[in-house]
C-alpha cells in the first residue's frame, strides 16, 4: 500500500519564474534494493540551493502558506534551459528510518534502522533510497547523523585526492565552513599541512581553537605576506575552492608562485616549473572565475565533484571512506545548525533570505515532522 506525505518541488518554466511548493504526494513500496525511509533531518547545504532557488529575485517573490513564486534573472535562466517545465524534488541528503524494504537482503537488514541517505529528494516526510547508499546510524539521532554524506566525504575526499597525487598539503579558501572544520581535523589525524583562508578574526579563533595551525585572514593588510608564508611553511601548492567567481583562485596561485620562485637557483622568464593546482568544487560567487598572467605555465586549474570522484575511486576506498565518518560523527565529522524549520517554514521569506546567503556556521536544519 502506497504511502502520502509532503514532498517540495521546484519548478523553472521558460519565462523564468521558479515555483517552489509544498506537496501532498503517494511513495511507492520499495523493490529490490530499495528501502522506505522516513526522513527525520535534512541539511540545507549550498550544494541543494542551485536547485533550490538558484540566482531567484527572492526579495521581491510572492510567498504563501507552504510556496513561494520567484523570477529568476535572465542570464541564469538561460543557463538553466534544460530544467525547464521539469518539476524537480530538492535536498541531497538527510537522515530518518527505514520503514519498509525491497526484498533484497542488504535493503531487508536495514529494516527498523535509523540510517542517513543520499536520495536526492530529502526535503520530504518520505524518501526511497537505496540500500548500498544508506548508512546505519546505530545510537545516533537524526540531527547527528542529517549530514553524514556531503561534507564528510567531500572533506575526506580532498584528503583521498591529494595524497594519490602525491601532496602532503592543502590550501583550503573557506576554511571556517563546517566543511573546513571537518577538513582541519582530518587533516591533523593524517598528518597533512593545511592553510586556511578565512575572512574575519573571529573565523581565525574558531579554527585555532580546534587546532589548526596556519589560518589566514583576507581581511588583514598583510594578508598576501601571510598566505606566502603559509605556504613556504606546509608545500602547499595543491588547494580547493566553493567560491568559484573573482579571483580567490587566482590570488592563490599568485603566492604559490611567489614561494616558488623565491626557491629557484636560476631566473627562468616562463616563472617557475613548479606544479601549482586549484580545484573549484563550488560556486558561492557566480561571477566569473579571473586569473591574471603572473604565475608562470606550471597551474592547473579543474572542478571536482564529490559523485564522480566517488566513483572513480571505487567501493573499497568509499566504504573505509564511509565507515571513519560513522565511526566519527560526533568528533571529526561533527555539523552544527543555526535554526531547524519545517517543510513549510523552509519556504517563507525570512528563512530562505537568511540560509540562501550562505553565511560561514549558519546552515539551516529541516525537520518534516515538526
Amino acid at each position: 500500500m502506497a504511502t502520502t506525505g509532503k514532498q517540495l518541488f521546484t519548478t523553472l518554466e521558460e519565462d523564468g519564474t521558479l515555483t517552489v511548493a509544498i506537496e501532498e504526494v503517494s511513495f511507492p513500496d520499495p523493490t529490490g534494493k530499495q528501502v522506505l525511509v522516513k526522513m527525520e533531518a535534512a541539511p540545507i547545504n549550498p550544494s541543494d540551493l542551485a536547485i533550490l532557488v538558484g540566482g531567484a529575485d527572492l526579495e521581491n517573490a510572492e510567498y504563501s502558506e507552504g510556496k513561494f513564486v520567484a523570477k529568476m534573472p535572465e542570464q541564469v535562466n538561460k543557463g538553466s534551459k534544460a530544467r525547464h517545465g521539469m518539476k524537480l524534488p530538492a535536498g541531497n541528503e538527510g537522515a530518518g528510518t527505514v520503514i519498509a524494504a525491497g526484498d533484497d537482503a542488504e535493503a531487508q537488514a536495514l529494516m527498523g534502522q535509523r540510517v542517513s541517505c543520499v536520495p536526492g529528494n530529502a526535503y520530504s516526510q518520505y524518501c526511497i533510497a537505496d540500500a548500498g547508499m544508506c548508512l546505519p546510524l546505530g545510537d545516533h539521532s537524526a540531527e547527528e547523523g542529517a549530514s553524514a554524506f556531503v561534507n564528510p566525504m567531500t572533506a575526506l575526499g580532498f584528503v583521498e585526492n591529494a595524497k594519490m597525487d602525491g601532496q602532503e598539503a592543502i590550501l583550503h579558501t573557506v576554511g571556517a565552513s563546517n566543511l573546513g572544520q571537518m577538513l582541519t581535523r582530518i587533516c591533523q589525524e593524517d598528518g597533512i599541512g593545511l592553510v586556511n583562508i578565512v575572512r574575519k578574526s573571529d573565523q581565525v579563533d574558531l579554527l585555532k581553537d580546534i587546532g589548526a595551525t596556519h589560518v589566514v585572514n583576507s581581511s588583514d593588510d598583510d594578508f598576501m605576506d601571510q598566505l606566502t608564508s603559509a605556504i613556504d611553511a606546509t608545500g602547499a601548492f595543491y588547494g580547493y575552492d566553493p567560491v568559484g567567481g573573482g579571483k580567490l583562485v587566482d590570488t592563490a596561485f599568485q603566492a604559490m608562485e611567489r614561494v616558488a620562485v623565491s626557491r629557484m637557483t636560476d631566473y627562468s622568464r616562463y616563472g617557475s616549473n613548479q606544479p601549482k593546482r586549484m580545484f573549484i568544487y563550488g560556486r558561492l560567487d557566480t561571477g566569473a572565475t579571473i586569473l591574471t598572467p603572473g604565475y608562470g605555465f606550471g597551474w592547473t586549474l579543474s572542478g571536482w565533484l564529490l559523485f564522480p570522484f566517488l566513483q572513480s575511486v571505487g567501493q573499497d576506498v568509499m566504504g573505509r571512506m564511509r565507515q571513519r565518518v560513522r565511526d566519527n560523527l560526533t568528533t571529526t565529522f561533527a555539523s552544527h545548525y543555526k535554526e531547524r524549520v519545517n517543510l513549510e517554514e523552509m519556504l517563507t521569506k525570512d528563512a530562505l533570505m537568511d540560509y540562501s546567503a550562505m553565511k560561514t556556521g549558519e546552515k539551516y536544519l529541516v525537520t518534516p515532522w515538526s
